[in-house]
């Protein structure tokens, strides 16, 4: 298996990073935003424009990628119409 080496500044080369391991507890957050969002019958348009965020920002927080910073929390809060708590309870895995 050939693996591609980018140099580093020194010209050393060395191997691509690993994408970093997702946080349980981002990954839980997200797919409760998406629980909420998906019981509104929302896209993910929908909820940006409501919450005024970004589109993309919105999909890497339901994707466990990102880490919401608090104003954040509460934009989505006031976009959903829930209460900040809501965010953060245990979302339905049976849906």
């Amino acid at each position: 298996m050939v693996r591609s080496l980018a140099g580093d500044e020194d010209g050393r080369k060395v191997p691509p990073r690993k994408s970093p391991e997702k946080v349980p507890e981002l990954v839980t957050f997200g797919r409760r935003l998406r629980e909420l969002r998906k019981a509104k019958g929302w896209s993910q348009e929908r909820l940006a424009e409501e919450a005024d965020i970004n589109v993309v920002q919105l999909s890497h927080l339901e994707n466990g990628h990102n880490e919401a910073k608090l104003r954040t929390i509460l934009k989505l809060a006031r976009g959903l119409s829930v209460r900040t708590e809501e965010l953060f309870r245990p979302f339905d895995k049976r849906r």
